[in-house]
């Protein structure tokens, strides 16, 4: 596994950097050489920031820690990355068992298996082609988190939606 460090407004030590790349690569023995992990280290409020993301054929694999020690963070971040991977291992096994990416000999049994995934209620609305400030407005004049819309600036689905900070994301979809 390749492991990519970032940094913003964070100066990482080269130790700190050897550590995370020993630690992620116990998660390497999971997925073929080919993977790529990408790690972001920032600081938040004299708290130091870990997120991992790990990307499969569609499959996306992503923890975060705050806290005030970012070795102490850097070991729950790889334990939350392996439990997904523990606890998702059926699932995860049907859906990849032709795909040389996973190595699922590798990943350890667990025994709290998720909970059958239910769809418990389905909606349906029309998409309005609307810009960006005009979605986050619609979704605030409803009370929501998120709102999904039809981009007219890009002619795309996409979906507005309010960060833990109370900033806004934008997710744009590409074919």
């Amino acid at each position: 596994m390749k492991v990519n460090i970032t940094s913003k407004n964070f100066n990482a030590s080269n130790h700190l950097k050897e550590t995370i790349e020993k630690k992620l690569e116990k998660l390497g023995k999971y997925f073929s050489s080919e993977i790529e992990a990408n790690v972001m280290l920032s600081t938040e409020k004299d708290r130091q920031k870990i997120e991992a993301t790990i990307g499969v054929k569609g499959t996306i694999f992503r923890a975060e820690d705050v806290s005030a020690d970012a070795y102490e963070g850097v070991d729950k971040v790889v334990e939350k990355l392996s439990s997904q991977m523990s606890r998702f291992k059926t699932k995860l096994q049907k859906k990849y068992k032709d795909n040389k990416e996973f190595m699922f000999a590798d990943i350890p049994e667990v025994d709290d298996e998720p909970d059958e995934i239910r769809v418990v209620r389905t909606k349906k609305f029309e998409l309005v082609p609307m810009n960006v400030d005009e979605a986050i407005m619609q979704m605030e004049l409803l009370g929501h988190t998120f709102f999904v819309f039809l981009n007219m600036e890009t002619d795309s689905v996409n979906v507005v939606y309010e960060r833990k900070n109370g900033d806004y994301g934008l997710l744009e979809t590409t074919y």
